[in-house]
């Protein structure tokens, strides 16, 4: 092809129904109750968690078509993807909003000089996400729907009631209260520097439990492998969900010699930021439950790559965080999933998700089904705009 044909082949066509007039971005600062600690703060190699860094994209066509979509970040690098996406936002104008893949190709290549993964890709997440956040929109349809679901709900489990900064009464009392309010599992983390008080309050929470609900425990990544082997052995009469990165995200052989040595299955992939980075713990059989994170890895058009690579491996689903992207994705995974719940962002949306019977279940409403709240406009520390909103 030359060119001047490739050129032509890029532009949209007379199966253009709409086109992108206006992008404004929205970086928001979330404050948390309770400073947040889990193994990493324990081991000395992070500060405690005191807020979430949000980047909400809001994508409007000249038809009048609106789709919202965020990433975040938590302690570090909020204001860099507020800049990467401010940077590389005017390539979406005149551009089909439905050509969400060919889009999320040249957002990628707009900042492609730091790279196709990171902070570069979780930028342009916001972008895409809000992107078929319009589609699912223009349908009339939930994101579900339009992806094509194969349940109206999916299993749930807690995990901002079982952190390591949190007494052990107020765990127990929090996954009771987590259960009551229709939540099917709860993970706890552990990883701290003595073991023991790792298998005293997991021990304590089993037992305080019925012992048919679901257990999940998390390390964070601060196991080494003799560590890790040790504790899974420990762990495996409690029968657990699973225990999620043991070892350090990038561990491939180690996570995959875990998991080869353990009856209780390993779940991890949360920190990676590409596809190709969980494909390469999949490939090595480092997973047996997938925990992508859809912002992390650059949005759901990256996202959906993934879980079609992973269903192709039989392998089980958990996305991390953000759920209320997550359980749109989850619904339309064939394999049964897991979403997990955190309340941290409820208060950013007029709107939130229905949880009953330990399951999350999928709105009628079209999208993603959100709205920015007035307190996430109060929360707003910076915008920006390009295009001029019809």
């Amino acid at each position: 092809m030359t060119d001047s044909r490739a050129h032509l082949a890029a532009q949209p066509g007379a199966a253009t129904l709409d086109r992108i007039a206006h992008v404004q971005l929205r970086s928001i600062t979330l404050p948390l109750a309770t400073a947040i600690s889990d193994a990493k703060v324990l081991t000395g190699r992070q500060r405690p968690m005191t807020e979430v860094a949000l980047l909400f994209a809001e994508v409007t066509t000249d038809g009048g078509h609106s789709g919202l979509g965020f990433t975040y970040s938590k302690r570090a690098g909020g204001p860099g993807q507020f800049a990467h996406a401010r940077e590389v936002a005017d390539v979406l104008l005149g551009e089909d909003p439905s050509d969400i893949g060919k889009l999320w190709t040249k957002l990628c290549w707009a900042g492609a000089s730091v790279g196709r993964s990171g902070l570069a890709t979780q930028a342009i997440a916001a972008f895409d996400i809000a992107l078929w956040d319009l589609k699912a929109k223009r349908a009339s349809l939930p994101l579900a729907k339009l992806l094509g679901s194969h349940r109206d709900s999916v299993r749930t489990y807690n995990t901002s009631g079982g952190f390591l900064h949190t007494p052990i009464g107020e765990v127990k009392d929090n996954a009771a209260a987590a259960l009551e309010r229709g939540i099917g599992g709860i993970k706890l983390k552990v990883g701290q520097p003595d073991w023991r008080a790792d298998v005293a309050r997991v021990s304590a929470v089993r037992e305080h439990l019925d012992p048919d609900v679901p257990l999940m425990i998390d390390a964070n990544q601060q196991w080494d492998r003799s560590t890790a082997i040790r504790m899974g052995r420990i762990f495996e009469e409690l029968g657990l969900v699973w225990i999620e990165e043991p070892l350090d995200a990038y561990d491939a052989e180690g996570h995959a010699a875990l998991a080869r040595a353990l009856d209780t299955p390993i779940a991890t992939g949360e920190m990676l930021s590409s596809v190709a980075e969980h494909v390469r713990m999949i490939d090595a059989g480092a997973v047996d439950i997938v925990q992508p994170d859809a912002p992390r890895v650059g949005g759901i058009t990256q996202f959906l790559k993934l879980a079609a690579y992973a269903e192709t491996r039989h392998l089980d689903l958990a996305p991390h965080f953000a759920m209320e992207i997550h359980c749109h994705l989850a619904a339309a995974y064939p394999l049964e999933p897991w979403v997990e719940h955190f309340d941290w962002l409820d208060p950013l949306f007029q709107e939130h998700l229905e949880i009953r019977g330990g399951r999350m279940w999928i709105s009628d409403r079209p999208g993603l089904g959100i709205t920015l709240s007035e307190q996430a406009h109060a929360w707003t520390v910076a915008t920006a705009e390009v295009g001029t909103r019809p």
